[in-house]
C-alpha cells in the first residue's frame, strides 16, 4: 500500500490555502470535481476547521426508531458488509453503510480503527451529509450519484484529513438511491483496489433488492459469454407480462445501452431479435439453458430465462390479479366505490367495439391500472398492452418512439431501425399517458394515423397498416387545452369517444376495502390489518399521491413487519408518510370528516337498492361501518 507522494500534498496544501482565502480556485491545482464539492460544502456553511457541532447525531430510540424503518434495507446489506469487511480485516479500516440522507446505519471494523473514527464522528447515528461534513465519499457519491473516492487533505474538514475513504451509492431496482456503501481507512494505508471493491460490493447488494423485488416474476439473466451467467457479472433484467423491462441491474443495463430512466418504457422486443411470445416458448422448452440473442444494435449476448410468472409492468402500483389470467379485471378494481363503480360500469360497455376512451384524473389514481384491466378483459388480452407516457419522453424521441424509424435515420438510431410503439401494439391495445403532454406537431400526426389507420415510420415512404384499441389518460382538461389552443380540436374529438374522470383517493369512499385488498395482495394468505392510530390517520389523510402512495406505503410496511406480527404500526411506516400522517392540522381532519359525512344520499341510497336493502353488505360497498350508515340514514330522511 502506498502513501500519498509529496507532489500531490504540496498541490492539496497550497489548493487549500488560496480556497480559504479566496473565493475562486485555480484551475489545474485539484481536479474540477472536488474543487465543485468545496464549493458547495463552503456555500452549505461548513467551517473547515474546528468541530462540527451543529451536524445531526442520533442514538439510543432515535437511532433504533431510523434503524427499525430501514430495516428491509439493511436485511439485504448486512451479509455483503460482512462478506466486504472480511476482505479488508486487519488493514486499519471499516466498512459503512449509510441511507440515502447521508445518516450512517451500521459500521464494522477493526478495533483500533474504530476508535479513531470515532473520535470524528464516523459511527452509527451521525450524518455524513455534504451539508453537514462537507467534501467526503459518503455524503459526496450521494449527491453526484457516483463512486467517489477522496483521500486525505481532499477531505473539506480538515480533522478528516487522516481519512481516506470510497464510497458507492446503491440503488433500488428503479434507480432510486437508497444509500451508500463506503470503506475508510487510514490514509497511509489506502489500496487502489478499493474502489473496485466497494463498486463490485453496492452491485452485489443491489442484485440482492432486485431478486426480492421481482424474484417471484419472470427473470433474464444475460452475459456476452454463456460462462458469465450466475457471476457477479451477469446482467438481470425483471420483466413484465407483456414483455415490458420493469426492473434491472446497473450489468444489464451497460450491456443494452440503457438507462434506469427506461424502465416501463422499453419492450424486450425493442432489445432482441426475436418476438417475446417465441423467446418465451424456447424457454419453456429449454429450462437452465442458455440462448444466444442478437441485440438490435448489432452484440450479441447468451439470455437464461428464469420464472414462469411475470409480474406488473407497474412494480410501484397496484394491479388487478385478474388481468394475468385474462378474466373479468374491470371486476377486480370495484372495492365498492359508488363514483368508481359508474365509471367501471361505463367502460364495460365499450369493451370490444371501436370506441376510443380517455382517462382523466390526478397522478397516482390508477389510470394504466383501469387501462391495463380493460385490456385484460376485452378479446385483444392474448396480444400485446403498449404503454408510452408521452410526458416522460423529451419531444424529440417522441415521434420515432411513436412511429419508428428506418436504419440509418438519424444519428445515434439503432442499427437496424426500430418498429415504433404503434405497430408494436398492432392487434392489442395502445394505452397513450398524459397526452395532454403531446407536443401540437405530433398531435398532427397522431390524428393522421388514427383516421388512416396506417403508420408511416420516419425515413421510409411505405405507410404500414395497424389496428389497436386506443385508450388516453391525462391528469389535464383536454377541453380547457383545446380552448387554450394547446390541443387540437379534431385530434380531441377523434380520441374522445368516452371521457370517464377517475376519482382521487381522499374523494373515494372504499379506503378501508383497499387497503384489505393491498394487504392480501402484498401478502397472500396472512391477517395482516392496521392498527387503530394509523387506520384513523389513513382515513383522515389528504393521499396526495393517491393509489400509488397508499400502495408503496403499505409495501414498506409489509416489508417491515417481523415474524409473526400482524398489525402495521407507525414503526413499519416509511419516514416521510408518518411525518405527513401525524402533522395533519386539526382543520384538515375535520374537513375530511366533513367529507366523509357528504356522502351523497343518492349514492348511499343507489348501492342500497342494489344489495336489495342488505345494510352490512352496503356498509362494506361504501367502506364504513354499519352503525355510521344507520347514522347517514336517519339524517337523510331527517333533512328529507
Amino acid at each position: 500500500m502506498s502513501a500519498q507522494s509529496p507532489s500531490r500534498e504540496a498541490l492539496l496544501r497550497q489548493a487549500r490555502r488560496i480556497f480559504l482565502d479566496q473565493s475562486e480556485l485555480p484551475r489545474g491545482l485539484i481536479s474540477d470535481r472536488l474543487a465543485q464539492s468545496w464549493q458547495r460544502s463552503r456555500s452549505a456553511g461548513v467551517s473547515p476547521v474546528g468541530r462540527c457541532e451543529e451536524a445531526p447525531r442520533l442514538a439510543g430510540p432515535a437511532l433504533r426508531q431510523s434503524l427499525a424503518a430501514h430495516r428491509e434495507f439493511l436485511a439485504h446489506a448486512r451479509p455483503v458488509l460482512e462478506h466486504l469487511f472480511a476482505q479488508v480485516r486487519d488493514s486499519h479500516s471499516m466498512v459503512i453503510l449509510a441511507d440515502r440522507s447521508g445518516l450512517l446505519l451500521q459500521a464494522l471494523g477493526d478495533p483500533d480503527f474504530l476508535a479513531k473514527a470515532e473520535r470524528v464522528a464516523l459511527a452509527p447515528g451521525a450524518s455524513w451529509h455534504e451539508q453537514h461534513r462537507g467534501t467526503n465519499a459518503i455524503g459526496t457519491a450521494l449527491v453526484e450519484g457516483g463512486p467517489v473516492e477522496i483521500r486525505g487533505a481532499e477531505h473539506f474538514l480538515e480533522r478528516n484529513a487522516f481519512l481516506a475513504c470510497t464510497a458507492a451509492p446503491i440503488c433500488d431496482p428503479a434507480g432510486q438511491v437508497l444509500g451508500a456503501l463506503d470503506i475508510s481507512c487510514d490514509q497511509r494505508a489506502y489500496h487502489p483496489h478499493t474502489r473496485a471493491l466497494v463498486r463490485t460490493a453496492a452491485q452485489m447488494i443491489e442484485n440482492r433488492l432486485l431478486l426480492a423485488r421481482h424474484g417471484q416474476g419472470l427473470l433474464l439473466r444475460l452475459h456476452p459469454q454463456a460462462e458469465g451467467i450466475g457471476s457477479v457479472a451477469e446482467g438481470i433484467l425483471a420483466v413484465a407480462e407483456e414483455g415490458r423491462l420493469i426492473g434491472a441491474n446497473r450489468a444489464a443495463l451497460a450491456m443494452l445501452g440503457l438507462g434506469f430512466a427506461d424502465l416501463g418504457a422499453v419492450s424486450l422486443a425493442r432489445i432482441f431479435m426475436i418476438p417475446f411470445g417465441e423467446f418465451l416458448a424456447w424457454g419453456r422448452r429449454h429450462p437452465g439453458q442458455a440462448l444466444r440473442l442478437r441485440l438490435r444494435q448489432g452484440e450479441e449476448v447468451y439470455v437464461q430465462i428464469q420464472g414462469e410468472r411475470a409480474p406488473s409492468a407497474r412494480p410501484d402500483g397496484p394491479r388487478p390479479e385478474a388481468a394475468r389470467v385474462g378474466a373479468d379485471a374491470l371486476a377486480e378494481l370495484e372495492t365498492g366505490d359508488a363514483r368508481l363503480g359508474a365509471a367501471i360500469a361505463r367502460a364495460r360497455r365499450l369493451l370490444d367495439k371501436p370506441i376510443p376512451l380517455v382517462l382523466q384524473g390526478e397522478s397516482g389514481v390508477g389510470k394504466e391500472l383501469f387501462a391495463q384491466a380493460m385490456h385484460a378483459s376485452s378479446a385483444r388480452r392474448d396480444k400485446p398492452f403498449v404503454a408510452l407516457n408521452c410526458a416522460a419522453l423529451p419531444e424529440s424521441l417522441i415521434e420515432s418512439e411513436l412511429f419508428g424509424y428506418t436504419p440509418g435515420t438519424f444519428t445515434g438510431a439503432r442499427k437496424n431501425g426500430s418498429l415504433g410503439r404503434l405497430r408494436e401494439a398492432h392487434g392489442g391495445t395502445l394505452f397513450l399517458d398524459e397526452i395532454g403532454d403531446m407536443p401540437l406537431s405530433l398531435q398532427t400526426r397522431l390524428l393522421r394515423v388514427l383516421q388512416e389507420r396506417q403508420v408511416t415510420p420516419l425515413g421510409e415512404g411505405q405507410p404500414v397498416a395497424v389496428d389497436f384499441a386506443l385508450i388516453c389518460a391525462t391528469h389535464r382538461r383536454l377541453k380547457e387545452e383545446v380552448d387554450a389552443g394547446r390541443f387540437r380540436a379534431d385530434l380531441y374529438y377523434r380520441i374522445n369517444g368516452l371521457a370517464l374522470n377517475l376519482p382521487a383517493l381522499r374523494e373515494r369512499s372504499d379506503l378501508a376495502a383497499l387497503v384489505r385488498q393491498m394487504l392480501a395482495q402484498l401478502a397472500p394468505g396472512q391477517p395482516l390489518a392496521l392498527a387503530g392510530e394509523v387506520r384513523e390517520a389513513f382515513a383522515s389523510y389528504a393521499w396526495p399521491g393517491n393509489l400509488r402512495q397508499l400502495f408503496n406505503g403499505l409495501r414498506t410496511a409489509v416489508a417491515l413487519l417481523e415474524a409473526g406480527e400482524t398489525r402495521i404500526g407507525w414503526a413499519h411506516l416509511p419516514d416521510d408518510l408518518v411525518e405527513e400522517l401525524q402533522r395533519q392540522p386539526a382543520a384538515v381532519v375535520q374537513q375530511q370528516g366533513e367529507s366523509l359525512e357528504s356522502l351523497s344520499r343518492a349514492a348511499i341510497e343507489k348501492v342500497l337498492v342494489e344489495e336489495r336493502g342488505n345494510v352490512s353488505a352496503t356498509a362494506r360497498r361504501l367502506g364504513i361501518s354499519r352503525n355510521t350508515l344507520y347514522r347517514k340514514l336517519k339524517r337523510s330522511q331527517e333533512g328529507a
